[in-house]
């Protein structure tokens, strides 16, 4: 129970979900069908909603959570005896909770998506940082195209979880996979957390599009190039190509430029009705990650030597560098070049 690598005879009976938002809410609902599940709430009127009627009326409104599922405020108590740790929070907040307890479960599974401002670290190089002896091979990413309100209804979903060692994605497959959730695994945790970092950044540009009024064909070519966007970013970062056509590239990239159930995507329409960031950005009850992630993509983008235009063009709208109309104009007079420059293809 100290974080090395385990055997495949592991058993995770004992999970729990640090962070009550929708997403960990929802995890955590489909956790406790196969593990005794304990999900941690920052907020105490969280805690106090579920305990008294077994809804997250904050987060994740108008879905009856099971009484199976034990939730609390207290952290020390609710990682006390896990053997898988799930961590659902923000991701400019992960590395301050990290350092705040003490994580002894065999495995640990990060699903916020983002990048940490200064550092430029992706979240599982985060809990690397943060937790200096673990085996590297016990953290792992879980992510793709789940809108938790669609899972919490029982829509049919897929999602994909990622660990570089041999056994942790086989054993969180395991516990996730249910009648209306399929996941699969990867050994690719780059490319997966690559992915789901930048497809924010792209859903605030697709939400700008909608919200400017433009079409079928405008949305088509906006989430073409920001894949290849992101796959530039994430191979250049060491993921695996194939990854980013998957669930947590190409997968996570439709669904959150298209439902305006994602924050990102509803950032980018009212910035283009006229509405400043920060007003927009206010109003929010939960975290809007693309708009953090943005301005991290492009300066890691510029250590790496990619070239990510769309993103460079929501970080400047964000800043009020331009507005949005300005930034189609620029976008659509960049310089001709190959479909696949930069993606390692023929140029010809």
């Amino acid at each position: 129970m100290n974080g090395q690598a385990e055997d495949a005879s592991v058993e995770l009976t004992r999970v729990t979900v640090d962070g009550a938002g929708a997403w960990g809410t929802q995890l955590a609902c489909l956790l406790s069908a196969r593990a005794e599940t304990t999900l941690w709430a920052r907020e105490p009127e969280v805690v106090a909603s579920i305990e008294r009627g077994r809804e997250n009326e904050q987060f994740l409104p108008g879905f009856p959570l099971p009484t199976r599922l034990r939730v609390t405020n207290d952290l020390a108590d609710a990682i006390a005896a896990a053997e898988l740790v799930v961590f659902a929070v923000p991701a400019q907040h992960l590395r301050s909770l990290v350092e705040s307890i003490d994580v002894s479960a065999p495995l640990v599974l990060n699903v916020a998506k983002g990048l940490e401002e200064g550092t430029c670290m992706r979240m599982s190089e985060v809990l690397a940082d943060a937790l200096p002896r673990r085996d590297r091979s016990t953290i792992g990413v879980l992510s793709g195209p789940n809108l938790a309100r669609e899972i919490a209804a029982g829509q049919p979903a897929a999602t994909c979880v990622a660990f570089p060692g041999s056994g942790g994605a086989g054993w969180v497959q395991e516990l996730l996979m249910s009648p209306a959730l399929r996941v699969y695994t990867s050994g690719d945790v780059v490319g997966c957390e690559i992915g789901g970092a930048l497809k924010n950044v792209i859903a605030i540009a697709a939400g700008v599009a909608d919200g400017l009024g433009y079409g079928t064909n405008t949305k088509a070519a906006l989430i073409t190039r920001g894949l290849a966007e992101l796959a530039r970013l994430g191979t250049a970062a060491g993921g695996q190509p194939l990854t980013f056509l998957g669930l947590s590239g190409n997968g996570d990239l439709v669904a959150t430029c298209s439902s305006p159930q994602s924050r990102n995507y509803r950032l980018g329409q009212q910035l283009a009705q006229g509405r400043s960031p920060q007003e927009v950005l206010a109003s929010q009850s939960a975290v809007v990650e693309g708009a953090t992630t943005a301005p991290v993509a492009v300066e890691l983008a510029a250590r790496l030597n990619v070239e990510v235009p769309i993103a460079r063009s929501v970080v400047a709208l964000l800043r009020g560098e331009r507005t949005a109309p300005e930034l189609v104009t620029q976008l659509m007079g960049r310089e001709g070049k190959a479909e696949f420059a930069g993606l390692g293809a023929p140029t010809a």
